[in-house]
């Protein structure tokens, strides 16, 4: 039940990437940048409308399901790496080794993980980041911010961009792969087919975006940042939070990737 919850936080807060740009303007604290930010928000809609969507579904039509999940696997174990290191630096030894453990099985007998192995035996996947981890470490999320192509952000998340990008061995491959243009190419490729592999896989959530609420910017930037608060704090946060994700998970829309692009 806690792991579907968060997948339900995570699903609304990477939802914002298609919701549309609302006129209704609200003075919020927590929202300074509030101009810029349905900007950002109208901008990504178009990019996601227009280039985005079309080659997920282009994407999702070519692809059979196993292959697309091995993608997504694939993926998913790479980012193993950073959820390691991450629970690590939260104090959180146990469930790191138990990451170090998944990976170690996921890449060998999970064939460079495009088979999910780990879940099979009960080493299930944790969603950690380096935002969460400046979170625990007491630094403030900051105002909410839309981050053009990225979505949904703050100040703590672009930090924490920076260090799961620190994270990800796919950044180093123009350093380690010669000629340099072939680690380029396996770098941006990677991120390019990472992106569209997670866009094909939310789109079955329009429906959160079109009914979720009647300013749906309003709406999402509180998903945004309630999502944050519940990764931080492991779940333990009070009932009257922002959102009442329960109902969303009644209407029966299941826990996805909760990072978008």
């Amino acid at each position: 039940m806690q792991v579907r919850k968060t997948g339900l936080f995570a699903a609304v807060g990477v939802m914002a990437l298609l919701s549309g740009c609302a006129t209704v303007q609200t003075a919020d604290p927590k929202d300074p940048w509030e101009s810029w930010n349905r900007s950002m928000q109208s901008f990504n809609d178009g990019v996601d409308d227009y280039v985005m969507k079309p080659v997920a579904k282009g994407y999702q039509w070519i692809t059979p399901d196993f292959v697309d999940q091995g993608v997504t696997n694939f993926f998913s174990n790479i980012n193993d790496i950073g959820v390691c290191t991450n629970n690590a630096l939260q104090g959180k030894f146990l469930l790191s080794g138990m990451d170090a453990a998944r990976f170690l099985v996921n890449t060998t007998a999970g064939v460079a993980g495009l088979v999910d192995v780990g879940s099979m035996i009960d080493l299930p996947k944790h969603n950690e980041d380096f935002d969460q981890t400046l979170g625990v470490w007491g630094l403030p999320t900051g105002p909410y911010l839309v981050l053009p192509f990225f979505g949904p952000s703050s100040p703590r998340g672009l930090t924490g961009l920076i260090g799961d990008a620190a994270m990800n061995p796919l950044t180093y491959a123009g350093i380690y792969l010669n000629p340099e243009w072939i680690g380029a190419a396996v770098s941006i490729g990677g991120g390019a087919v990472k992106a569209i592999d997670t866009r094909a896989d939310l789109l079955g959530m329009e429906k959160v975006a079109t009914e979720g609420a009647l300013d749906r910017y309003q709406f999402f930037r509180d998903a945004y940042l309630s999502n944050r608060n519940y990764l931080v704090n492991d779940g333990n946060v009070s009932e009257d939070d922002v959102l009442k994700f329960e109902e969303l998970k009644d209407e029966g829309y299941g826990p996805i990737n909760p990072n978008p692009y």
